[in-house]
């Protein structure tokens, strides 16, 4: 036993030896200043960071400030000059030539010709985009309008559901021998409120307009209106034309922007042309004339091609001059 702890004893001493001759080699090898100063190191920076002198401004210098804004990326883009002459073949940088406008027929024409070179479909959609100034004065604009308008020609076969808001019953009876879909009175509101009828357009006689007033959040802008020939009391008449009419309506998003569906791509370019026309004259309806140009900018396009810009000059409805003679009839009746 006395054995084994001699041992153990000379194991311990000859261990602590060891560590005791590792750790002076290691504290050598630095002299004593410096392994004084090694705990406080990592203040080094910021000790010469704050007696480094402040940088000196040049006069007529300004500082930056934190207000400055950055540079917009597009000012960096470089901008180019349109070249003097058109572009000779059908592939060149479009940066460099300002964008072509086109009379209509001249747009019409590449459209057709665009959908043979494309192998597409002859009878796609020909499409008219708007944008409009819906500006009116100070803080006041054009609210944004449907309407309903009945087209020169026609590009679909398919017939619309009317219904018809009426009490008399010889009016009923008128309304479903001239193609109504629905005819009736409060029962045909319960109807609807129930989504038991569900039809493209809604005309109604003047009388049962105070029992339409439930109906005024669900139908939104197809509630009847004198202003869309959509209140009458000739009935034959505005089924004949709810029944085949082409409602246009401004985007409720953007409300400035309007597109509409206005002919058919096998249709003659006369007719094209005709119902675009038809379209724009409605459109230009919901602001005065002499506020300027209601429609900036308008594209013709078809289903699978791109915009082409047009020359709205020759399209939009000018304001009529009165002459000097006119004017003094209309002042002499206005003393009268």
């Amino acid at each position: 036993m006395a054995a084994a702890v001699r041992c153990l004893r000379r194991v311990l001493i000859h261990h602590q030896r060891h560590c005791l001759c590792k750790m002076a080699s290691q504290a050598s090898l630095y002299p004593c200043s410096v392994n004084s100063l090694l705990h406080n190191r990592h203040f080094a920076a910021a000790a010469a960071a704050a007696t480094k002198p402040a940088r000196k401004i040049k006069k007529g210098a300004k500082e930056k400030t934190s207000d400055e804004k950055p540079v917009d990326d597009i000012e960096k883009i470089k901008s180019y000059t349109y070249m003097e002459s058109d572009p000779e073949d059908d592939v060149y940088l479009k940066r460099l030539y300002p964008r072509r406008i086109y009379e209509v027929e001249k747009a019409i024409h590449l459209l057709k010709k665009f959908q043979v070179l494309d192998f597409t479909n002859p009878k796609q959609g020909v499409y008219l985009d708007l944008t409009l100034d819906m500006a009116l004065g100070k803080k006041k604009t054009v609210e944004p309008f449907a309407s309903v308008i009945a087209l020169p020609h026609l590009f679909s076969s398919e017939v619309n559901k009317v219904a018809v808001f009426t009490a008399n019953a010889s009016e009923i009876k008128i309304a479903e021998e001239n193609g109504a879909a629905f005819a009736g009175g409060t029962d045909l509101v319960k109807k609807i409120m129930d989504d038991e009828v569900v039809v493209d357009f809604y005309v109604a006689v003047p009388e049962i307009m105070g029992e339409l007033n439930p109906l005024r959040k669900k139908l939104k802008k197809r509630f009847p209106k004198a202003t869309r020939n959509s209140i009458g009391r000739d009935i034959p008449k505005m089924l004949e034309l709810f029944k085949t009419a082409h409602e246009i309506m401004v985007d409720e998003e953007r409300q400035n922007f309007l597109s509409t569906k206005i002919a058919t791509l096998d249709m003659p370019s006369d007719q094209i042309a005709a119902n675009l026309q038809a379209v724009i004259n409605e459109v230009c309806k919901h602001r005065p004339l002499n506020l300027g140009p209601f429609v900036v900018r308008a594209f013709l396009r078809s289903s699978t091609s791109e915009g082409l810009l047009l020359k709205t000059d020759s399209l939009l409805p000018k304001e009529a001059k009165t002459t000097e003679a006119e004017t003094e009839e209309t002042q002499t009746a206005e003393a009268a």
